[in-house]
């Protein structure tokens, strides 16, 4: 079931993005995750974020800037059994367009984005990390 944040799911949400980003990221220093933690947890509930629930448990979810995805977490256990494309979908039949920018070393979700109709449209390196990364964009 997909369903919108709310408050109670912090603490869990926020756990899920510490371990998919260090899990998903290998290319990067894990205390670069731990040193934005604080900042993305004061961010996650002014954000649109759905969350992909079973049995009370959390499986992943999707965070949105207005048409900017800001991210797709899913817990490791769950990867490739559709939770990131539900949560994608329930997005699509929101937006007309929507941005993200994801790391080139990151293939399992450059490969994600690009099966679900997005394309590459720019190629630049990101200051905080000093890895190249691809912005792309979908619409309808």
């Amino acid at each position: 079931m997909i369903r919108r944040f709310e408050t109670r799911d912090l603490d869990e949400i926020m756990d899920l993005w510490l371990h998919a980003n260090i899990e998903s990221h290998s290319f990067i220093e894990a205390d670069y995750w731990k040193k934005n933690y604080d900042m993305v947890r004061k961010l996650i509930p002014e954000a649109e974020v759905f969350v992909a629930e079973e049995n009370e448990e959390i499986l992943g979810f999707i965070g949105l800037t207005d048409t900017y995805i800001a991210g797709i977490f899913v817990k490791a256990t769950e990867q490739s059994k559709g939770v990131g494309t539900e949560l994608l979908r329930t997005v699509t039949k929101l937006k007309d367009y929507l941005k993200l920018n994801v790391y080139k070393k990151n293939r399992k979700a450059v490969v994600f984005y690009q099966h679900r109709g997005f394309k590459i449209v720019n190629q630049e390196i990101d200051e905080n990390t000093s890895e190249e990364e691809y912005t792309m964009e979908w619409h309808r």
